[in-house]
């Protein structure tokens, strides 16, 4: 199986580079995946891949869709939002780039609304 190492740790990964535990993730891990996505992290990357982390963990199996997140997003930043801009914070789809970012399993999830 392949693996992914950051910061001196080295975790398993899928064939689709989405880390294999859950719990293994770090935000140095995040940003190397980030890195290898051509995604460069800001707060409001962060943000979102911590909701992400934090609904799977809250409740199992929930996967948001994108306007989940753009709207839950919107009320944290107290703008609103587009789907234009999530995908530019994460041209590879929010939902699915941040979950594979935040570490968490690939999504099972088909559509993008």
């Amino acid at each position: 199986m392949p693996t992914l190492e950051a910061d001196g740790t080295s975790v398993e990964v899928t064939d689709n580079g989405y880390l294999v535990n859950f719990d293994e993730w770090t935000e140095a891990l995040g940003s190397k995946i980030a890195v290898d996505e051509d995604v460069e992290m800001t707060d409001e990357h962060w943000d979102v891949v911590k909701y992400l982390r934090a609904e799977y963990t809250e409740s199992p199996g929930t996967e948001p869709n994108e306007r989940s997140i753009m709207k839950d997003m919107a009320k944290k930043w107290g703008k609103k939002l587009t789907s234009k801009y999530m995908y530019q914070l994460f041209p590879g789809m929010p939902s699915k780039q941040g979950r594979k970012i935040g570490g968490l399993p690939q999504s099972i999830r088909k559509g993008g609304y």
